[in-house]
């Protein structure tokens, strides 16, 4: 009996043991720190000869290269990231970043770039391409833009911004993890006295970048002694100032619509009508081609004569009347799109200004769309360069600011350009098949201020139409034909319509029947031009244009020129 009690307070001893090492083994796994390293590569999601990027305190989806021990970024991160100013042409195989005074060049493949003191060695491929993909090396963007970058294992640390970091001090030897637990995966171990940025502090772990920026979870009773660092800012880049050529005083542009060189006999009578006008827009020049050359009806004679009239000349290119006059396929795409064609309309744009002693540049580009926008914007900045070391002034016409417009790039138009104008009409359009106000008061105020957020005050211009449009609904039906603000008194009075104020277009209203037909006009007279110009004055904006002379009354140029102060 004896033997078998012992044998029975043995098993029951065992099976104890068994179950204290068991639930001892189960506390165990709970509370103790897990020692399993975290896969690096899984971290960051890298390849070989991939970098994971920490952009500030965060790391992005985007990935960076290292080649031949050189960092290399994707063109559209750099554009997202640091500096939209690089442009690629892969076709030409070049990268141009165009500043306020020059644009430098570097061959896709090479270790040199040129500006235009001559070439220069960087000391590693530039550039280069790989599938559609256009990769720079982060040095060179350096020389355009204050960033900085630290280079490590697996990842890349970039800041583009500066200020106050919170710190804290490793208290005692611990772990830094993916996240918030004991048993998370360890990206590295932390040694005591370490400083770690302080992103996130929760009630037991804190979310921290250690000295060599990775990122992760430490227990908050493993540091202690918080603090602030000052963050020193990358000043390296000085970039060249965008001088503008501003007129003495507001401006007071007439677009003068020439459709052959006889036109430019009229420039007296033009002169004449526009009271106070101070600039003179003559519509000489239209690409005729997909090489970017031109038409022209200029004469040196009428600048001379315009001078002798008191007024400034700007030419205006434009890249739509050539192919509307004469059904020619005329692609801006193509022209913009290729760096050696546009450079050379450029070169030519400012040779022919040159030649016939204009005063400025007017670009009128319509109809682009979206994906010719950032060739569009090069354009502008390659021949803002050349205007500006020539004396010329450089003004863009744009439409009314909308979102699916925007690629026209207000924001950098207003930085290179001396001039942005606005082309406050085309609210309805005579195609457009819908009755309504050429440029209702809200339209253009809602217009000037989407620019105003965009452009220095001092630079826009804003366009009026001289014009308004009869339309004519029948049915289902709408067409419309243009009435010049000169005769669109005596046409009313004829047609025996009575007008009434519209408070809301801010314009004369008259409607009638005749036939089957209901007739509507919205009419521009010198009630709704002075409202108008009385809503620029509060903006104050930095002048006014005209669509267009030789549609004008005296009395609306009077109002212009009161408004001018001219």
């Amino acid at each position: 009996m004896r033997k078998k009690a012992i044998s029975v307070i043995v098993a029951l001893a065992l099976i104890v043991i068994v179950i204290i090492v068991g639930f001892g083994g189960m506390l165990w796994d709970k509370y103790s720190y897990g020692k399993e390293l975290a896969d690096l590569d899984a971290y960051y999601g890298v390849e070989q000869g991939q970098l994971a990027i920490i952009l500030q305190d965060e790391m992005i989806d985007e990935k960076a290269l290292l080649k031949d021990g050189t960092v290399y970024f994707d063109l559209d991160l750099i554009h997202n990231y640091f500096n939209e100013g690089f442009y690629a042409d892969s076709a030409e195989g070049k990268l141009l970043y165009t500043t306020a005074d020059d644009t430098v060049t570097a061959l896709f493949g090479t270790g040199e770039y040129t500006d235009r003191s001559g070439g220069h060695s960087a000391g590693y491929i530039v550039c280069f391409s790989e599938g559609d993909a256009v990769y720079v090396a982060a040095d060179y963007v350096k020389l355009f833009t204050n960033y900085s970058f630290s280079l490590y294992d697996r990842h890349l640390q970039v800041y583009t911004q500066w200020g106050e970091k919170q710190t804290m001090e490793v208290a005692k030897k611990t772990q830094i993890r993916v996240l918030g637990g004991i048993k998370s995966p360890i990206l590295r171990e932390l040694e005591k006295g370490e400083t770690v940025e302080l992103l996130d502090e929760m009630e037991d772990w804190s979310k921290v970048k250690t000295s060599d920026s990775i990122i992760g979870y430490v227990e908050n009773k493993r540091l202690k002694n918080p603090g602030t660092e000052t963050e020193i800012p990358v000043t390296d880049y000085v970039p060249a100032e965008y001088t503008s050529i501003a007129m003495p005083g507001k401006v007071s542009l007439g677009f003068h619509s020439i459709g052959g060189e006889g036109g430019n006999a009229t420039l007296a009578q033009m002169a004449a009508e526009g009271t106070g006008m101070n600039v003179i827009a003559p519509t000489w020049f239209s690409i005729t081609d997909n090489e970017g050359n031109y038409r022209s009806f200029a004469s040196s004679q009428y600048v001379q004569e315009a001078h002798g009239y008191g007024l400034q000349v700007w030419g205006v290119w434009d890249n739509f009347n050539y192919r509307n006059e004469t059904g020619t396929d005329v692609s801006t795409y193509q022209v913009l799109s290729s760096t050696s064609k546009r450079q050379a309309l450029v070169q030519n744009i400012v040779n022919t200004s040159l030649e016939l002693g204009l005063d400025g540049v007017n670009i009128d580009f319509e109809g682009l769309t979206e994906d010719c926008g950032i060739h569009y914007v090069q354009f502008l900045r390659e021949l803002s360069v050349l205007c500006r070391s020539n004396g010329l002034v450089l003004s863009v016409d744009n439409y009314v600011p909308f979102h699916f417009n925007n690629f026209y790039r207000l924001d950098i138009q207003g930085q290179v350009t001396d001039y942005v104008i606005i082309m406050g009409y085309d609210e309805h359009w005579i195609t457009g098949g819908e009755a309504g106000s050429v440029a209702s008061l809200e339209y253009v105020s809602n217009g000037l201020d989407k620019t105003l957020d965009q452009v220095p005050a001092g630079k826009v211009v804003n366009a009026l139409p001289f014009y308004t449009i009869l339309w004519a609904t029948q049915g289902v039906s709408v067409t419309g034909q243009y009435i010049t603000l000169a005769n669109v008194g005596e046409y009313l009075q004829r047609m025996n319509a009575e007008t009434v104020w519209d408070e809301v277009a801010c314009q004369n209203y008259a409607e009638w029947q005749s036939g089957e037909a209901t007739y509507q006009i919205w009419v521009e007279d010198e009630e709704s031009i002075a409202v108008k110009l009385d809503v620029m004055k509060v903006k104050n904006i930095g002048g006014v244009a005209v669509w267009r002379l030789g549609y004008g009354t005296p009395a609306a140029w009077n109002l212009i020129a009161s408004y001018a102060g001219t």
